[in-house]
């Protein structure tokens, strides 16, 4: 096949990529995959990240289209180079994020041959992909170049429908490998068609009865809550409100569901609810009769463990998707519908209700939980990780970006990051909960320099995606990341395998003794260590707005952590018993 017939194949697929929607690519070179990336590089509406890393690629490409909520795709070449995107992959397919996953493959004729840099591709991310391509070799023929356009069109249409997820597409090419890139009408269609394939998502609809069921299980139900998880929409955060306030039903609200921060009315809306349901006496008295939860399952494990322990609870879970979500296992209803059309479509018939008692102890333990945790963290002098995130809190700007690492970093945000008035979009890769890829991803997130983005993170997940940090030096990022440096496995003290002392230090602890200023300058960022909360300010104050990579690490004491962190919250609970003991 001539060149130019090779190159105008490739080309349709790759501008068809555009028209549908695809504007962010993301590289990991190699030779297989030349046509692709060079063609790629050559398109005029395609902004494209270069990253030798391909696991860091991967969560690379994550955070772009997290951040974007578009489909982004990651191109790479045969071999293992694809088997390095997984993780990011298994993180996507969870957490519903779009991807396009393009691998380039040796022809078939040198596939199983022991031709070098050849794997078996066929179908490698198994069922963590929606749909899978071995795509023909190029051709020259017209039929060819709309099949190149469909494919393209088709990957970006189910990726982009409910649930959202990864395509995979395998490209076999032979050698030469060359495009011509001088070719004349490189991006002609060749159709009158400004799209050859647009899809369009259906929206499901609730039947009248449906409606009146539900309708009727509230109306027996004054002590009911709304749960709001994980949920990258913000479309129906106005909604939510008013449901709850015709309910009278209060929120709780994780920091991912995007509930905390805003503008909107805070009233009704708990960020509380993780301490005040790890004490029993304190269940006993807010434990609902029926919940409604949009979004995944919360971080917050006391939550889950009142609603697993009580099956007696009604659960009503919305999910557009119609998926399953619910570790509990106790759902009694699962609604596929969109959560914006859900909450009117109720609004519309049920009666407004004054505001209960049951609703009024909520927001009673709420308050004294702000006030009294407030006063007890500003008497804590040493550097303590649940005061990191209220000083964080307060020392971000009022609108920003917020990423935040998996294991103890998300756990210290849900406990104490309060509700604010701030705009601050919350981001965690909560699909599979793993601590690799996150500087990635938050590099990812950054790229979209609308808004700053900062990153809160553990030791040991810093240390995981090290070499993520060269993607900010090399697409010239500005990311502020605040290193919790407890020089080990913080969340392991507080599970029960701290009581086996003898193998706890190796086996979980695992102290690493880094230290991180040599890497952050290998990769020509900026380190500061602080020592004071005094320095914590200041830096907040001076130095977050530079452009480039800064990390400022905070160095937290591992072996005082935890009983400072149950005396805090036990001091808490107290308070709020003793209140809701008057009360009753």
């Amino acid at each position: 096949m001539s060149e130019d017939s090779f190159t105008r194949y490739v080309a349709s697929f790759v501008d068809e990529l555009s028209r549908a929607g695809v504007k962010q690519i993301v590289i990991s070179p190699g030779s297989r995959s030349t046509p692709l990336a060079m063609l790629m590089l050559e398109h005029p509406d395609l902004t494209s990240y270069i990253n030798i890393d391909e696991r860091s690629a991967g969560f690379f490409a994550l955070g772009l289209a997290k951040s974007g909520k578009k489909p982004v795709a990651l191109l790479c070449t045969s071999g293992t180079a694809a088997a390095n995107y997984y993780p990011a992959i298994v993180e996507a397919h969870y957490s519903r994020v779009p991807l396009l996953i393009l691998t380039a493959d040796r022809p078939h004729e040198l596939r199983d041959v022991g031709a070098p840099q050849a794997i078996n591709q066929i179908n490698m991310y198994g069922n963590y992909s929606k749909w899978f391509v071995d795509l023909s070799l190029p051709e020259s023929n017209d039929d060819m170049l709309r099949y190149s356009r469909t494919i393209a069109g088709r990957a970006v249409g189910i990726s982009s429908t409910n649930p959202q997820g990864v395509v995979h597409l395998n490209f076999p090419f032979r050698e030469p490998l060359i495009p011509n890139l001088k070719l004349q009408n490189l991006w002609d269609t060749h159709e009158n068609r400004k799209n050859y394939l647009h899809t369009t998502a259906g929206i499901t609809s609730l039947r009248e009865e449906d409606i009146q069921s539900i309708v009727e299980l509230f109306e027996s139900e004054q002590k009911g809550i709304i749960i709001c998880g994980d949920n990258q929409k913000t479309s129906y955060t106005e909604e939510v409100l008013l449901l709850s306030k015709c309910l009278s039903y209060p929120i709780l609200a994780d920091p991912l569901s995007q509930m905390r921060g805003g503008k909107h009315n805070k009233n009704g809306i708990i960020d509380s609810y993780d301490t005040l349901l790890k004490y029993p006496a304190i269940v006993d008295t807010l434990k609902p009769t029926i919940v409604i939860r949009f979004g995944a399952m919360p971080v917050s494990k006391p939550l889950m463990k009142m609603l697993k322990n009580n099956p007696d609870i009604k659960q009503i879970v919305v999910d557009s998707s119609g998926e399953y979500r619910d570790p509990t296992l106790n759902s009694s209803h699962l609604i596929s519908y969109e959560e914006e059309l859900f909450c009117k479509e109720l609004i519309k018939v049920l009666p407004k209700r004054n505001t209960s008692s049951y609703y009024e102890k909520w927001v009673l333990s709420q308050s004294i939980h702000d006030h009294t945790i407030e006063e007890s963290l500003e008497n804590i002098t040493e550097l303590f990780e649940g005061k990191v995130v209220q000083a964080l809190q307060k020392a971000l700007p009022n609108q920003c970006k917020l990423v935040v690492g998996n294991s103890m970093p998300i756990r210290d945000l849900d406990t104490f990051f309060r509700n604010t008035l701030k705009d601050i979009e919350f981001y965690c890769n909560r699909g599979a909960n793993g601590i690799d890829g996150v500087i990635s991803t938050a590099l990812g997130i950054s790229a979209d320099q609308s808004k700053p983005t900062f990153l809160l993170i553990g030791d040991l997940s810093f240390y995981h995606d090290l070499n993520g940090l060269l993607a900010a030096k090399m697409n010239k990022l500005n990311l502020t990341i605040i290193l919790v440096n407890n020089d080990g496995g913080g969340i392991f003290s507080f599970l029960p395998q701290s009581s086996e002392e003898k193998h706890f230090e190796r086996l979980y602890g695992t102290p690493t003794e880094l230290d991180y200023s040599k890497v952050v300058d290998m990769y020509g960022g900026d380190f500061k260590k602080i020592n004071s909360w005094e320095e914590f300010q200041s830096y907040f104050e001076q130095t977050w707005s530079n452009k480039g990579l800064k990390v400022l690490e905070v160095q937290t004491n591992r072996n005082t952590r935890v009983k400072v962190h149950r005396e805090l919250l036990d001091h808490v609970s107290q308070e709020i018993r003793k209140v809701l003991n008057d009360e009753n």
